[in-house]
């Protein structure tokens, strides 16, 4: 076992636990998932950036590292918090163990943490910055409490432009605007046989015309999606190009927003893979996978510009947008999962169908 280590919130609160992973301190934003599993996917999900992340399930680590599961190339968390870490993995995919992952990644990790006391804290104060520490009697509360998840989409996208080619023929053209993609959004657009060109999040409206695409995608991401004032410009103009538009998560809330919407942070964020939304249309309710921490407000739009689509079943929030003056719809949720339930990846065919009309 690591030596002694603690976590430190910014309400004074502090956890022991024990270190393993990257040597050293991070400060973050500390946030709970409570995935039973898919935490390689969590580790690897963007939208985490500036964030350290609670593990509500308590044994993490038991299927080892497995490259072929993760959602990008780098970390998004800065800091990891479980109850238990398996330290003797056992997959036949496995490649390694946490701890050697996380050494090599510049991962700070925690176990022995209470984290079911840790996740009421957090449902019942909401959201807070905390540090990982060796030294709980040092840190700089003020420093602690003035820290702000920023810039997070700008270091989180592709800084070039790439294209990916289906199997066989491409039977649609999309440009996917990348503000820190989850990989299994691009894998279903290509695996309907897509050819997608991945922009970064500075994209505008006359370099996506210029590709003669057949559909728009926008990705999930990580931070406040209001910070992005250059991004939300771009997205004005985008939309008046008038190509069917599929928005995931940040993607729906800066669409939204370039709509005139308004944005809220939640007390606690809606991280896992069992959420409920009803889809307002049909009145059909889905389980999904979630994973932010800001919401459009539902009625903030005008009633001529889009209407809500989705709302989320245990607090009303919303969860999807369909747009009325351009072919375009939003969903706050995850379709492509990774982890969680593959209940709504029939929104990848209504996007489709979309472009065909």
């Amino acid at each position: 076992m690591g030596k002694t280590g603690y976590l430190v919130l910014e309400n004074g609160k502090v956890f022991q636990g024990r270190r393993f992973g990257a040597q050293g301190e991070v400060l973050a934003e500390v946030v709970f998932t409570t995935g039973m599993t898919g935490y390689l996917e969590t580790l690897t999900d963007q939208s985490y950036y500036g964030q350290a992340v609670v593990q509500t399930f308590p044994l993490i680590g038991n299927y080892g590292v497995i490259p072929a599961d993760f959602e990008s190339d780098g970390i998004g968390p800065r800091g990891y918090i479980v109850k238990h870490w398996c330290q003797a993995p056992s997959n036949f995919r496995s490649e390694g163990s946490l701890d050697t992952f996380f050494s090599e990644k510049g991962v700070v990790a925690l176990s022995g943490i209470d984290t079911r006391a840790l996740t009421k804290l957090i449902r019942e104060k909401g959201v807070m910055n905390g540090m990982i520490t060796d030294n709980p009697q040092g840190v700089d509360m003020e420093a602690l409490k003035a820290y702000k998840v920023e810039g997070a989409v700008r270091a989180t996208s592709t800084k070039e432009a790439y294209t990916v080619q289906p199997e066989g023929e491409a039977k649609k053209r999309i440009a996917l605007i990348d503000y820190g993609m989850k990989r299994n959004i691009l894998r279903e657009l290509v695996r309907r046989g897509a050819e997608v060109t991945v922009l970064p999040c500075t994209a505008t409206a006359q370099e996506i015309a210029a590709l003669d695409v057949d559909g728009i995608m926008l990705t999930n991401g990580p931070g406040d999606p209001a910070e992005n004032v250059e991004i939300i410009e771009n997205l004005k103009e985008i939309c008046g190009l008038h190509i069917p538009m599929f928005g995931i998560c940040l993607g729906h809330q800066l669409l939204a927003l370039a709509h005139g919407g308004q944005r809220t942070k939640l007390k606690y964020g809606h991280r896992g893979e069992n959420q409920p939304v009803k889809n307002l249309e049909t009145g059909r309710v889905y389980v999904t996978s979630q994973n932010h921490g800001y919401a459009i407000v539902g009625d903030s739009l005008d009633e001529k510009v889009g209407r809500e689509l989705y709302r989320n079943v245990n607090d009303g929030t919303c969860e999807g947008i369909r747009y009325l003056q351009h072919p375009a719809f939003s969903v706050q949720f995850h379709p492509e999962a990774c982890g969680g339930p593959l209940d709504t990846e029939e929104l990848f065919d209504e996007f489709f169908a979309m472009m065909a009309t």
